[in-house]
């Protein structure tokens, strides 16, 4: 039953509500009942949808595969919603801004792709990536509305990090790399077999960086002694999980996020535990292996990379700016910048550029970049007042839970350098969480962020 359902039903009998005769009235009690269960059921299906989206049981479990239990847990949740809606008593949130920015960058790639270098390549780049995550970024921003589901929703994103994190783990310790026995570097095997979002160290170690402070921000509200050692648990396996892929993009959106968070720790005046996480930083990089630091010093030095990868990916970054000024109003078409590519560098790779500003930029022209942009800012915004209203409001556990997707985004800002992620996952996750806190604080203080 809703916040305002409830007001109804209580108020003194001069009211609309109860004038209506007995039986009308217990019609209308069941029908905010049912719009109640409704809800729930949008909103399980959102948790069920994210979780099979991060661990991919299909991958452990092949014989449900066939059953696109991810695409059944997205229909439910989406009808579920707008069922109740329709049927029941649940009010429509205000449309926001974002979602205009990311219906907007929909239809500016959808516009684009009569353009394409591949029309249908486009067509399904659209269908298959870039409208399911806005869709995913949608129902976060509307079913994850208290303080509660936000919680809930939290406490799953940290949960699923942990498998994510010990199957690196394990990887590492029983030697199961992608690359072959003689490569200069080795490279552990990401999740399951290349599933989900981890498929990949490097997206392996993205993906445990971005969840990080959301797991940090539970360790430092949650009350049960239960509860923080699971975050805890889950934290120290992802720094590890982060280290063992050996991705160096991973390492510099990890040291971000670890700057960020002690110096939102000294803001909030826990000195004492800004300083616990520079020394267990300090005790963590003492006690990685040689090759780490090897690996981190092709950041500057690409020169001296023996794999390759660092001068390649530089040189995409140079062809896809030349191709950016060659193109600078619709691009190539969405999803089509490995053959845009292709074509500047006169021999086919099939790489994607290693940078999701760029790529966007490849794919939709500058426009659709700067709508791409323009949705991280307005998320960053978000998170920001939110924080700053409940730390006003003296509600620690809310700010901090804003605090963290600020540096969830903030880590994303910086690991978009580096992953060729533009209309993945990732990032709408993570702007369905800032939306989701506007929800919650306006619940709670009745403020329109």
């Amino acid at each position: 039953m809703t916040t305002d359902t409830m007001r109804e039903w209580w108020r003194p009998a001069s009211t609309e509500a109860t004038a209506r005769p007995p039986a009308a009235l217990a019609t209308a009690v069941a029908a905010d009942a049912q719009s109640g269960d409704r809800e729930r059921l949008a909103f399980g299906a959102l948790i069920a949808f994210t979780i099979i989206l991060l661990v991919s049981p299909q991958a452990w479990f092949p014989a449900i595969k066939s059953l696109r239990i991810a695409l059944l847990a997205a229909v439910i949740a989406i009808a579920a919603h707008l069922g109740s809606r329709a049927i029941g008593r649940t009010a429509a949130l205000p449309v926001r801004r974002e979602m205009v920015i990311a219906l907007a960058l929909v239809a500016w790639a959808a516009l684009t792709i009569p353009l394409s270098i591949w029309p249908g390549g486009s067509l399904s780049s659209l269908t298959d990536h870039l409208l399911k995550a806005v869709v995913f970024f949608w129902l976060i921003g509307t079913l994850v509305t208290s303080e509660r589901r936000l919680h809930v929703f939290a406490w799953m994103l940290s949960i699923c990090s942990i498998p994510l994190a010990v199957t690196a783990l394990n990887n590492y310790r029983e030697g199961v790399f992608v690359t072959a026995a003689t490569s200069a570097v080795q490279r552990i095997a990401g999740y399951v077999g290349g599933s989900g979002l981890a498929g990949n160290p490097n997206d392996l170690a993205l993906m445990l960086n971005l969840l990080m402070p959301i797991t940090g921000a539970l360790l430092m509200i949650s009350r049960s002694p239960v509860l923080r050692i699971i975050a805890g648990v889950a934290l120290l396996l992802s720094v590890a999980a982060v280290i063992a892929t050996f991705s160096r993009a991973g390492f510099i959106t990890l040291a971000a996020i670890g700057v960020l968070t002690v110096l939102a720790m000294i803001r909030r005046g826990a000195l004492a535990t800004a300083l616990g996480v520079l020394f267990f930083g300090a005790v963590a990089l003492a006690l990685v292996p040689q090759q780490y630091f090897t690996r981190l010093a092709t950041i500057a030095n690409i020169e001296a990379d023996p794999t390759g990868s660092a001068q390649g990916r530089w040189d995409d970054w140079v062809l896809s700016v030349n191709y950016i000024g060659q193109h600078p109003l619709t691009g190539a078409g969405l999803g089509q910048d490995l053959l845009a590519l292709n074509v500047e560098r006169g021999h086919e790779t099939w790489r994607s550029v290693h940078n999701a500003y760029l790529q966007a930029a490849v794919d939709l022209g500058l426009p659709g970049a700067a709508l791409l942009i323009a949705l991280l800012a307005a998320s960053f915004q978000n998170a920001r007042r939110v924080r700053r209203i409940a730390t006003r409001h003296r509600v620690e556990g809310l700010a901090v839970v804003a605090q963290s997707v600020s540096i969830s985004l903030a880590a994303y800002s910086v690991a978009a350098f580096f992953h060729p992620i533009a209309y993945q996952f990732y990032f709408f996750c993570l702007a369905g969480l800032a939306v989701a806190l506007v929800n919650v604080s306006r619940t709670r203080f009745g403020s329109a962020t």
